[in-house]
Order: C-alpha cells, then structure tokens, then sequence
C-alpha cells in the first residue's frame, strides 16, 4: 500500500488536506443526490441555494456572495441555463446588470433537496463529527476514518432509512 504522505506530514499540507476531504465530501453528497435522481454536480449548490434565498442576483452579486470568481459564477450559470436551472431575470432600470433568478424547474429541484435530502446530509456529516475533539490533524483523522468505514453517500442514505422508518 502507498503511504499516505499528505497525512503523514503534518501540518504543511493542511489546505491539500482540508480540500480532499471537502472534495470527497461532495462527491460522496452527488452520489446520494444521484440515487434519489439529483444530477446536479456538488459545486453548484450554494449558488442554487444562494438564488433560492436571495432571489435574483447579478454574477458579481453571485460571486461576492459565494466567495468565488465571478469566471467560475458564469460558467456555472451557463450549465445551470443549458439545465433549465436557471434564467435571466427582468433587469429593471439598469440594463447593464444582468440578474438570473431560479427556473421553477430549478426552485423546485433547490426546495425537494432543501425538504427531502439536505437533513439527511447534514445528519450524516454531524453524526460523522460528533466523535471529534482535538488538535485539528486528529480531528481530520478522524473524520478521514469514518468516510472510510461508511461514505457520505451510504451514511445519509441510511439517515433517510432511519427517518422513514421510525
């Protein structure tokens, strides 16, 4: 077996660390989505929350929002478009500014994974860091370990199965 040298080394590579389990989280998250028939990839989400909340918003106001680029914000628009996610909303007074708001396509996929799926997620990834306490390194450790023993994906769905069932 290779040896784990992100791990190994401490504290020098803790964003390449921070962003492979962020990574994995989210590919972990789409393939639940996908079960339930949720293809969105997992990136898009907080700006699909982002509208739902704000309602329309321009691509700088998305990308000043979110903390991205706003090249990142337009790419992702132009698929969530290409989807049927998203569309431009009336610009007002300004032509300049170009708001997009959701679809009702995209407000109703947003509200089902708002209603249906994101509790589950979230009982996933609070069930997998309650055992957590300690330096930062053993906490990702940990964390690492639990996505091992049971993925994301598999440990929301069977927060789902819990729900439904009891």
């Amino acid at each position: 077996m290779v040896r784990d040298f992100t791990k190994e080394l401490g504290y020098l590579p803790l964003g390449s660390r921070l962003k492979r389990v962020g990574e994995r989280m989210q590919a972990e998250t789409a393939r639940f989505l996908a079960s339930e028939g949720i293809e969105q990839p997992p990136g898009i989400w907080p700006l699909l929350q982002t509208l739902h909340g704000e309602g329309a918003l321009t691509v700088g106001e998305l990308a000043t929002a979110l903390g991205v680029s706003q090249p990142g914000v337009t790419r992702s628009l132009r698929q969530l478009t290409a989807d049927g996610m998203v569309k431009p909303a009336p610009a007002g007074e300004d032509q300049r500014r170009k708001p997009v708001m959701l679809t009702d396509a995209g407000a109703a996929v947003v509200e089902r994974c708002m209603r249906d799926l994101w509790p589950h997620v979230e009982a996933a990834v609070r069930e997998m860091c309650a055992p957590l306490d300690g330096p930062i390194l053993q906490q990702l450790d940990r964390i690492e370990e639990e996505l091992d023993s049971l993925p994301l994906d598999r440990r929301a769905a069977r927060k789902m199965e819990e729900r439904e069932n009891g």
